[in-house]
């Protein structure tokens, strides 16, 4: 079996895992046969799951299983039956692999559950909870290092008329498809999030007023031509601020984008209304 360990501390990790077992064989030696350490070896075997990974746990499994054997072996332990160290052996080593199988299904469950936490179930995108964690960072980032600080938020025109006249399914699908358009139009620094309904929400990190509006209005584009495709009569009005000083809350930078966003609805929809935030 080969072991790839991409990364530097991975490899550091499994080389601590590698002469743990080694040290538990060494004990296991000079205690004798007669005090076994054996349980103990789940602990490189637990670090080496966990962390590593699946291969790393079934590896260390093979070697913990193979240094406790060696190290009886060396210690003189007699058996009525010259089968009986083999079969302890795999015994042992079942147990070893179970438990590197259960503990890395078990970190896999976490990381969905905790990725679903943060992820709108029907768009994919962030949901606003995720968003709001982003933000209060972003703010403090810009609060610290003074960098500008640019916030959309994007409402679509008409949406109740989709669920309306073609059923929700219909309206589910638009959503997704708004969410995906706006995903793949922002930098891989940017941040989209549906905080609710038919809202959606982008937030740029170190951008101006005018790369903001540059962006937004891409997108918006975008948006439109994908309506089209679908025969579907509806726009966007987007509400954009841009912090020139970190805002005094997460709450008053969304608060701010939604206000220009309603300039756009009373102005007749499908449009972009921006300003610009001085604290």
């Amino acid at each position: 079996m080969s072991i790839q360990v991409k990364r530097p501390k991975q490899l550091l990790l499994f080389g601590i895992c590698l002469l743990i077992a080694l040290f538990l064989g060494l004990l296991d030696y000079f205690s004798g046969y007669e005090l076994s350490f054996s349980v103990f070896y789940l602990l490189p075997v637990w670090i080496a799951a966990w962390y590593i990974g699946l291969e790393a746990g079934v590896f260390l499994s093979l070697a913990s299983a193979a240094i406790w054997q060696t190290s009886n072996y060396l210690a003189g332990e007699a058996f009525t039956n010259p089968a009986i160290p083999y079969w302890n052996t795999l015994t042992r080593l079942a147990f070893f692999i179970v438990v590197t199988i259960l503990l890395t299904r078990l970190k896999r469950l976490l990381e969905l559950e905790r990725s679903q936490a943060r992820i709108d179930f029907l768009t994919g995108v962030l949901n606003s909870r995720a968003f709001d964690q982003i933000l209060v960072a972003e703010i403090q980032r810009s609060n610290r290092y003074g960098h500008l600080l640019t916030l959309a938020y994007v409402d679509i025109d008409n949406f109740k008329s989709i669920n309306d006249d073609f059923g929700h399914s219909t309206g589910d699908r638009l959503l997704q498809i708004v969410a995906r358009t706006i995903h793949d139009g922002l930098r891989a620094s940017d941040h989209v999030a549906r905080l609710g309904g038919d809202e959606f929400s982008i937030l740029m990190p170190e951008t101006g007023a005018e790369a903001g509006l540059s962006v937004v209005a891409r997108i918006q584009a975008l948006l439109e031509n994908e309506m089209q495709k679908n025969h579907w009569s509806v726009t966007t009005s987007v509400g954009l601020v841009t912090c020139l000083k970190p805002p005094p809350s997460p709450d008053k930078l969304i608060q701010l984008a939604d206000e220009q966003m309603y300039f756009c609805k009373r102005a007749g929809k499908d449009c972009i209304h921006s300003t610009i935030f001085t604290g």
